[in-house]
């Protein structure tokens, strides 16, 4: 008896120091589920419309679509969420996500692959404020940067083990099928996901403000009004964050194409899908670490770390020409996941405390816009050649980094527990 009581109180601690509640784990298992499904089929995209007779332009308007929607859909998303709970905003997401992952399965056409985009990129982008509202309405403010983390540690599980899958499907039954089966595989975990976050997650009421508050009892759903609430240090962050993904989505879409068709030692579906297993991996070693430290002291060096190894990887890349020193590369890939979760922490720190989730959309709104330009003039750098995209790439994170060095502000560790109260 007193080993299951000790058992249950090491299990107690460890959940409570990791920031795991009911709401959480049901989250996280939903981000495992449908991410899994998505990656198995989404890093192979580029090669999948290659195969369909789509060109360069085409993948670079995939993924410029995917900054744009992911721009436009995080606002509403927010919106929703403040509106009518993260529950019933997270069954509507994962309905619309399915539709595009029916549209691709039925449909094997690059034209079909940017329609079903429009709705299966929606989910990651869509449902991400409500999920940060979540674990802001449920956690202490000593446990949220925590919280975030496991979040962006869970996120990367199926981003480690989902392309190697997809890598898998790739080998076995060739670059056209091998990629609408793992669009099935993703429409069957995302009905799974469907249920048990329904199951897990209670509902929770729209978020409502006293008369004194600078949001209004509704949530505000004019982003142009809600911009006035963000304050001097955010929209700092903002700028510097937008210049570092040009660095990022400049070459994102091309990295796979790099690897398997670019460099004269190419490597193979199953080696790239271990590359970002590796990656992911190398990212989920640093986050529970982080995250501790983070919610202990200031967030900026952290942010400002991850901003120089995002700057790095494109230069690291140019000059890897071969799978030992792609698996470099990917490293440091995975490090530039360094103070991902600070950083959103940060900018929930920064958001007013009753439209959180608005803010949170209406950030990601303002810096995937701009950002989706980066992605369709990457396409055109590519075209030039794949060493201007990448020397393009690192130019930008350069300035964005040292912008943020020089005039990024700190939250000071007062507002972070004044918001927790």
């Amino acid at each position: 008896m007193a080993t299951s009581e000790s058992l249950r109180t090491r299990a107690s601690r460890v959940s409570g120091f990791l920031g795991l509640q009911r709401g959480t784990v049901g989250v996280l298992a939903m981000v495992v589920l449908v991410g899994m499904g998505e990656r198995m089929a989404e890093r192979f995209l580029p090669i999948y419309m290659l195969v369909l007779g789509g060109g360069a332009l085409a993948i670079g308007l995939l993924q410029a679509m995917d900054n744009l929607l992911s721009a436009l859909y995080s606002f509403p998303g927010g919106y929703l969420s403040d509106r009518v709970g993260t529950r019933k905003s997270l069954l509507i997401f994962n309905l619309v996500a399915m539709f595009g992952f029916a549209l691709v399965i039925l449909v094997p056409t690059w034209q079909a692959v940017l329609i079903g985009a429009v709705f299966f990129i929606s989910w990651s982008a869509i449902s991400l404020p409500a999920t940060m509202s979540l674990i802001y309405k449920v956690l202490p403010g000593s446990k949220r940067t925590m919280g975030v983390s496991m979040h962006s540690l869970v996120r990367r599980i199926p981003m480690a083990l989902g392309p190697l899958l997809g890598g898998c499907f790739v080998s076995a039954w060739g670059e056209r099928d091998g990629v609408r089966l793992a669009f099935c595989a993703a429409m069957v975990m995302a009905v799974a996901a469907l249920l048990l976050q329904q199951w897990m997650i209670q509902d929770d009421p729209p978020a409502k403000a006293a008369p004194s508050h600078a949001c209004t009892l509704t949530p505000e759903k004019n982003p142009l009004k809600l911009l006035r609430l963000m304050n001097p240090a955010m929209k700092g962050l903002l700028v510097a964050d937008i210049l570092v993904r040009f660095c990022e989505q400049i070459p994102y879409a091309f990295v796979v194409v790099w690897c398997m068709k670019t460099i004269t030692e190419s490597v193979s579906a199953m080696q790239f899908g271990l590359l970002t297993t590796i990656e992911m991996t190398t990212a989920v070693l640093v986050y529970i670490p982080v995250a501790y430290l983070a919610d202990r002291g200031t967030k900026k060096p952290f942010v400002l770390i991850t901003f120089v190894f995002f700057t790095l990887f494109p230069l690291v890349l140019l000059y890897s020409r071969s799978f030992e020193w792609l698996v470099l590369a990917f490293v440091l890939r995975g490090l530039k996941e360094f103070g991902e979760p600070t950083r959103k922490a940060l900018i929930m720190d920064l958001s007013p405390d009753h439209c959180k989730a608005g803010m949170f959309g209406l950030y990601y709104l303002i810096r995937d816009v701009f950002v989706s330009l980066a992605a369709l003039g990457g396409a055109f750098l590519w075209q030039i050649s794949p060493q201007t995209n990448l020397i393009a790439s690192f130019i930008f994170g350069v300035i964005g980094t040292v912008g943020f060095a020089i005039f990024g502000r700190d939250v000071p560790l007062s507002v972070a527990e004044k918001s927790a109260g």
